[in-house]
């Protein structure tokens, strides 16, 4: 497994804004512009920092083999080191949200309030790890022209796919742009990740569980799960969503946050 060295540049990351830090972590296979929509209706009131993960985006020169999800956060922690950041308000959706728990087991001291959207704690089963490490291979030898097709069923829900073709546009443009490398590199860290179900109790923070009702990944009932697990959490059901809530349905997902971010103060 790669792990960073001692010299590893901190992630490169967009920051909108002033106030309480909000961190928000992208899903897989985009980059951080998927949260656009949110920088957008937050950031006349919090400072939002928005990091592009290991070979995504701004950071395609990182790409490593397996990006675990140990080393995200280990990106993630040397990201606030270096702004000077004791505490955030960490947010992650899908993908971004393996890292966010991976983050808070090894540094829950960082972290003063949480938003998952859309993730799970579990890890993966046989045949869903297989189907990862299958698209690694196949990226690497095809190219991305794939990812797309194979990738927007399970992104975006009915709702958007049959009436919202900017979003679906819009998210398949991101996908096209991304490395094999990278999604090679995430689908390999996905398929190892261990279950954080662990860190789940131990969480003491305030807690927003957002899910799309039409997500086919992480669907309602994981979301309540998730949300039970966590002591005091709440939890978040959007209609006419699926796995990538914060782009289906922007103006709620916005809303909630404003809602759920108003109290908390670093």
């Amino acid at each position: 497994m790669s792990t960073p060295a001692p010299d590893d540049p901190a992630p490169p990351a967009a920051s909108s804004g002033a106030g309480t830090p909000l961190v928000l972590l992208h899903a897989f296979p985009l980059d951080g512009r998927m949260w656009a929509p949110q920088v957008e209706a937050l950031a006349g009131t919090y400072q939002v920092i928005v990091p592009d993960l290991r070979g995504f985006g701004a950071a395609r020169d990182q790409a490593v083999e397996e990006a675990g999800m140990d080393l995200l956060a280990d990106d993630l922690l040397r990201l606030l080191d270096d702004r000077g950041l004791d505490r955030v308000v960490l947010g992650g959706l899908s993908l971004g949200g393996y890292v966010a728990l991976a983050f808070l087991r090894h540094h829950a001291d960082r972290v003063s309030g949480l938003v998952l959207l859309d993730t799970k704690a579990t890890a993966d089963g046989d045949q869903a790890r297989d189907d990862r490490l299958t698209m690694a291979e196949r990226v690497l030898a095809e190219g991305n022209d794939f990812v797309p097709e194979v990738m927007l069923p399970k992104l975006l829900g009915q709702t958007s796919r049959e009436h919202r073709p900017e979003v679906v546009e819009k998210v398949a443009a991101l996908i096209r742009e991304q490395s094999p490398q990278a999604i090679a590199g995430a689908q390999r860290g996905m398929a190892a990740r261990a279950a954080t179900t662990d860190v789940l109790a131990t969480i003491t923070v305030p807690t927003l569980v957002v899910t799309g009702e039409e997500d086919a990944v992480t669907g309602p009932e994981i979301g309540r799960d998730l949300a039970a697990g966590i002591p005091g959490a709440r939890f978040l059901l959007v209609e006419e969503a699926g796995h990538l809530v914060n782009l289906e349905q922007p103006e709620i997902v916005n809303e909630a946050l404003l809602d759920f971010l108003a109290p908390l103060w670093i």
